[in-house]
């Protein structure tokens, strides 16, 4: 005879709540009903067997990621990754977490209070500052000149703004008389850039925009994924109100936990908005309240979510590499090493996407893909002969480029020699005639 056991919730009078244990009884003595039978539930687990490809141990492939992202990481992130998990509000997570926080305020040069890392993925930071900042109606603007700008557009729309942009063809940046003509025009609420615009390979200037953002009582919105740690940026001297970023970059380690920064400027918005922040996930009051912003010494931090524990611990990891190496040598490495790459493809005959010197992203470089050489084939060859990862075109340059990534532990003189080599090889394969010895 089969007897499920179960446990109900009972409430009484005296007591919120009581679990109370009852039987179902045989079939016999259930009216109308029939428990399932033993060899019932074992056929309907034979229809679903356990995935082979699961019973087999994980195997992965060791490759030089050299695209525009992820970066490999250092082995000192890895480890952290593998270390041991914490509760996430154990006293220990909860000094980590201070650590990163402490950590993005350095690499962003600010001494905002509200600085954190939200769980996911550079895009989530983009959406985490999007939904605190844009309430239905408002005006926003948006700088596109790839598809970071879009993608930026899309997300006001989807939160009820009244998108408005200004643009310029893939491969260009703003000038501030650009920007100003356009702030003045639309007088938008919150002006979205792309400091560094992966797509294009374009490094945006941002001395001036926060000047005149604020004159007209707009917020600056600055998008940092692809040129945090590779090019100057400062948050707070550049009067930028929002400022976000991603781990996979020059940070190094792996993506999940990516940093984001609002000054008070913004902070006033936030406790102005006329309705809650549409996502529960991303929104900034309560997560400052797991942050431990502006609480007190001692003052118990609010649970929120499960942070993405063994994430944090490699974020802090990369940001502790960037803070022992400095800011400013890190950034001149990125430099440096650009300068080189950009030399060695100018050398064997290409062009790069990107015209004005002064304007090229040191972490992704475009090349463009010459007349009658198909992307795919040469970044293939690269991958299986070298294992080496260079990336095609994304947005409008689909097609027509190759992205090259130096960034964090993968910036090194050897990986420009390295990509070079690959490059010019799988060129002479194709056919490509290139004069450079390198």
């Amino acid at each position: 005879m089969l007897f499920l056991t179960r446990w109900r919730r009972v409430f009484t009078p005296t007591t919120s709540v009581a679990l109370r244990l009852y039987h179902m009884s045989s079939p016999a003595s259930s009216v109308g009903q029939s428990a399932p039978k033993m060899a019932d539930k074992q056929s309907l687990v034979e229809s679903f067997p356990p995935p082979k490809e699961l019973l087999t141990p994980l195997r992965v492939p060791q490759k030089t990621l050299l695209g525009p992202g992820p970066s490999n990481a250092s082995p000192r992130v890895l480890a952290a990754s593998a270390l041991p998990l914490l509760g996430h509000l154990h006293p220990e997570f909860l000094q980590i977490m201070d650590d990163v926080k402490a950590g993005i305020q350095y690499a962003f040069q600010t001494k905002n209070q509200l600085t954190l890392a939200v769980s996911g993925t550079g895009h989530a930071a983009m959406e985490a500052a999007v939904v605190n900042m844009v309430e239905p109606g408002d005006v926003v603007l948006v700088a596109v000149h790839g598809l970071w700008g879009e993608r930026c557009a899309d997300m006001c729309s989807r939160n009820g703004a009244e998108v408005r942009t200004i643009n310029k063809p893939i491969g260009q940046n703003f000038t501030l008389e650009d920007i100003q003509k356009g702030i003045e025009y639309h007088k938008p609420c919150m002006f979205f850039i792309c400091h560094g615009e992966s797509s294009a390979g374009v490094l945006q200037p941002l001395d001036g925009i926060g000047n005149i953002c604020h004159k007209h009582d707009c917020l600056l919105l600055v998008d940092s994924v692809a040129s945090l740690g590779g090019t100057p940026l400062y948050m707070d001297e550049q009067g930028i109100d929002i400022l976000y970023s991603g781990a996979q970059k020059v940070l190094g380690a792996p993506p999940g936990a990516s940093p984001i920064s609002f000054s008070a400027r913004a902070r006033g918005k936030l406790a102005r908005r006329k309705q809650k922040v549409p996502s529960f996930y991303f929104d900034m009051n309560l997560l400052s309240d797991y942050w431990g912003v502006g609480l007190q010494k001692g003052e118990p931090r609010k649970y929120h979510h499960t942070g993405p524990i063994s994430s944090v611990y490699a974020l802090r990891e990369g940001l502790a590499k960037l803070a022992e190496e400095g800011l400013e040598n890190c950034i001149s490495r990125h430099q440096e090493n650009a300068l080189l790459l950009h030399q060695g493809l100018e050398a064997m005959g290409l062009e790069l996407w990107v015209k004005d010197k002064a304007a090229r992203l040191p972490t992704v470089t475009v090349v463009r893909v010459p007349e009658g050489v198909n992307w795919k084939d040469v970044a293939s060859y690269i991958m299986n002969k070298y294992s080496i990862e260079i990336s095609g075109g994304l947005g409008a340059s689909a097609g027509k480029a190759w992205r090259i990534g130096l960034m964090g532990h993968n910036c090194t003189r050897d990986n420009v020699e390295l990509v070079l080599r690959a490059l010019k090889d799988a060129l002479q394969h194709y056919g490509v005639r290139i004069q450079a010895k390198l």
